[in-house]
């Protein structure tokens, strides 16, 4: 990472940091994103800045300079609200933060270390994140079902949340599908019946049955049934 002057601002260092081949590259990952709002950072020079930040009065400051203009402004807030510890502070800062979120990049680059501690909190939250009508506030509760509670906090009731979300959004039904993917690979006999009998748009449906066949952690058989449940005749994106 270059190494950058402590008297400059955020968005100085930012700037500093700027590629514009990988701004370009961005661009095309994020298309809803104006490519004048892209600087080009790499995610692993924010995440060092982030470290560098977190804890101070700056990083205190600009966490509460909402809105931001520059995507990597955003991810850079996002990676600073992952270390947060304690879990309340956390989620009051997520809350100011979620409803600036516009894409898909900054909502799925936040993933609080915190959580891992306080799960029966976190569930309650979660829920409430679900009942948002904001796009990218429900993509990242989802992104949490998906993360936090797929193992051995699982319940068959997280499922119903999921497969019970309606929206035409692209984005929302792309990170449905792959959570129920993801718990096909981890949850198969209680996932499995939500594919058998079509409980989710088709296009979702198709779209969960492709990302679980090109996953590893779903077994040949697995894959070859799940092939066989594909419906032909789809609608919606």
């Amino acid at each position: 990472m270059v190494s950058l002057r402590d008297d400059l601002s955020i968005q100085d260092r930012l700037f500093a940091l700027r590629d514009e081949a990988y701004g370009d590259f961005t661009a095309k990952l994020v298309p809803n994103v104006p490519r004048e709002r892209i600087i080009g950072v790499r995610t692993p020079e924010l995440r060092t800045l982030a470290r560098e930040l977190s804890g101070t009065a700056e990083a205190s400051a600009f966490l509460k300079e909402l809105p931001h203009f520059y995507l990597e402004e955003s991810h850079l807030h996002g990676f600073l609200l992952e270390r947060i510890k304690d879990y309340d502070a956390c989620v009051e800062a997520l809350d100011d933060f979620l409803p600036f979120v516009d894409n898909w990049a900054t909502c799925d680059c936040i993933g609080p270390a915190c959580f891992k501690k306080d799960r029966a909190r976190l569930i309650g939250d979660v829920r409430r994140w679900l009942e948002s009508e904001r796009l990218y506030t429900k993509r990242f509760a989802v992104r949490m079902l998906m993360n936090h509670f797929l193992d051995e906090d699982f319940r068959p009731a997280y499922l119903d949340w999921v497969a019970g979300i309606e929206t035409e959004e692209y984005y929302l039904r792309m990170m449905q599908a792959w959570y129920f993917a993801t718990a096909l690979a981890k949850q198969y006999e209680a996932a499995l019946p939500y594919i058998v009998q079509h409980r989710l748009a088709p296009w979702t449906h198709n779209k969960a049955i492709q990302k679980a066949v090109e996953s590893r952690r779903i077994t040949d058989e697995h894959k070859a049934y799940l092939k066989t449940l594909k419906i032909i005749e789809e609608s919606g994106v």
